[in-house]
């Protein structure tokens, strides 16, 4: 196996991952936690924004905004850590964010996504984008 001093066995060169990417199974469950609850708090200040100030621009600002606030809050969570795991979560955070800022209350009924748009779907995919990269 080659390592970065040479050849050595697989015994002998003892490689190990970064300890920024080694994860707990108690880690993944505290970050789908928090991101689970944060997503619901963040996606109903979301819908609140879009109903104050909808117009296409911000849109795509408050998608990248929630994007890095759940990715940096599940970050900060697992101490920094990082990983294809804490990846997917982030992205699905975001999505529930997104869902949970599509329902409104018309009539005394719920409604899902009554407002929906190709801006808003813009701003869920930068959302994911920013929100995975973060963690990347």
């Amino acid at each position: 196996m080659h390592t970065p001093v040479g050849a050595r066995c697989r015994k002998c060169a003892g490689l190990k991952r970064l300890p920024t990417y080694e994860i707990s199974p108690r880690q993944y469950f505290k970050a789908f936690g928090v991101g689970l609850g944060l997503s619901i708090v963040v996606g109903i200040a979301w819908g609140w924004l879009w109903e104050v100030v909808g117009f296409f621009f911000f849109s795509l600002l408050l998608g990248a905004g929630v994007g890095y606030a759940i990715a940096e809050v599940l970050s900060l969570s697992v101490n920094r850590k990082r990983g294809r795991v804490l990846e997917v979560i982030g992205g699905l955070c975001v999505v529930v964010s997104y869902i949970v800022a599509n329902v409104g209350l018309s009539a005394g009924a719920l409604t899902f996504f009554d407002d929906f748009s190709l801006y808003h779907l813009l701003a869920l995919a930068i959302g994911v984008v920013v929100a995975v990269s973060r963690l990347r």
